[in-house]
């Protein structure tokens, strides 16, 4: 099973720089969609755990982001969110509005409770709860998909580089890449699923993340099973082949020397994926000279941003955190783009309920380093000047 093809039919939609102003002017529009009581109304409905918590009418805490970024997502998904038929409605035969509609679909989805719950929670059946979900990841694939890009102006990538470099020092870093597994409990008496059995005995579907030092999704890759290695999902990758042909990472080259030693532009990873030119991965033999032991601890510094996005995207989206139950292998590809464009959306608009957020780097608690013996040699020269620069014993 290949990664989901939802996100590769809108690979251009995705290459769209999000336009400040648009966002702006989506997030006055967003504004005008309910009554300002929405939220009072709605509160009073609540009942289960979450009425009974001492919490139930902030809204931060049942949804995980603020009010602004709730009335900007459903300005994005108002107008298929609201397509008839279906008309939803609640027990007593009330129809469901926008806000609603959309936040039954961000509770499922950010909380990971089962249909029973959320619907019993929000006073509606399971059947209609499952509908609204899937049609809010049906908008949000629509709509929602120009919040994950790949750096589409120089002054963007300039910018990305300059934040990676006051980490620990990279020069010229673009990106982090690193991994994670969603867990699925599968029938064992279908041999069909033995391909999701990974090595740590789990199935699991892979989710591949290249990250900015801000912690945003730049590229994904979905829908890939658990069997397969870190380095075999990234050479199945576009971005590996577009990075291959030198059409990403293409960028401006620095010089490390007066003696024309220069580096390219490249992204940091793990020991799971191979050493290439465009991917500087850690020196892992043991005795380390002094240049080569520093480079490993700058490295793994910058690196951890990816971890840290990855740990925050199934903290706050929490449908993807724990074991899905005999779900679809063909939607949940879709559903875990959607929770990255959600993890985006909320860096995007500054949403100051992420601050509020621990920060963790725990996404694949009990899953062993991976190894790849891959090495450039072209690369492993260019690793080796970069460490000699940073340690100050490159001649200039």
């Amino acid at each position: 099973m290949g990664p989901t093809r939802g996100l590769k039919r809108r690979r251009k939609t995705a290459e769209k720089k999000v336009d400040q102003n648009a966002l702006a002017a989506a997030l006055l529009r967003s504004h005008q969609l309910q009554p300002l009581d929405w939220w009072d109304d709605f509160s009073k409905r609540i009942t289960g755990p979450v009425s009974q918590s001492g919490n139930s009418t902030k809204f931060e805490y049942i949804f995980k982001i603020s009010r602004k970024t709730f009335h900007y997502i459903c300005s994005l998904v108002k107008d298929d969110m609201m397509a008839k038929p279906p008309n939803f409605n609640d027990l007593n035969g009330k129809p469901l509005s926008l806000n609603d509609r959309v936040a039954v679909a961000l509770r499922r989805i950010s909380s990971g409770e089962s249909l029973a719950i959320v619907g019993d929670s929000f006073g509606i059946n399971r059947s209609t709860v499952a509908q609204i979900t899937w049609r809010f990841v049906e908008a949000m694939e629509e709509r929602g998909l120009h919040h994950l890009h790949w750096p589409s102006t120089e002054d963007e990538m300039e910018e990305i580089k300059s934040k990676f470099e006051n980490i620990r020092g990279l020069p010229n870093c673009c990106g982090a890449i690193d991994t994670t597994h969603i867990f699925m409990c599968l029938p064992t008496i279908d041999p069909s699923n033995d391909i999701w059995f990974d090595r740590e005995k789990n199935n699991s579907m892979i989710l591949q993340a290249i990250v900015d030092p801000d912690m945003r999704f730049r590229d994904v890759v979905i829908g890939w099973p658990g069997s397969l290695s870190d380095s075999l999902v990234l050479k199945s990758s576009g971005f590996f082949k577009l990075s291959e042909e030198g059409k990403r990472l293409n960028g401006k080259k620095i010089g490390l020397s007066k003696g024309g030693t220069e580096l390219r532009e490249y992204i940091v990873g793990d020991m799971g994926f191979p050493l290439l030119p465009w991917l500087l991965t850690p020196y892992r033999r043991k005795g380390l000279l002094d240049f080569q032991a520093e480079f490993n601890q700058r490295h793994f510094a910058t690196r951890m941003v990816a971890q840290k996005a990855l740990a925050r995207l199934k903290e706050r989206w929490r449908i993807i955190q724990g074991v899905m139950w005999k779900p679809d292998k063909n939607k949940l590809p879709r559903l875990i783009l959607v929770c990255c464009l959600l993890h985006n959306i909320v860096i995007d608009l500054m949403d100051e309920v992420q601050d509020d957020m621990p920060l963790s780097r725990q996404h694949d608690s009990g899953y062993r380093q991976q190894i790849c013996e891959l090495v450039d040699k072209t690369a492993s020269d260019q690793r080796e000047m970069l460490s000699l620069y940073l340690s100050g014993r490159l001649l200039p």
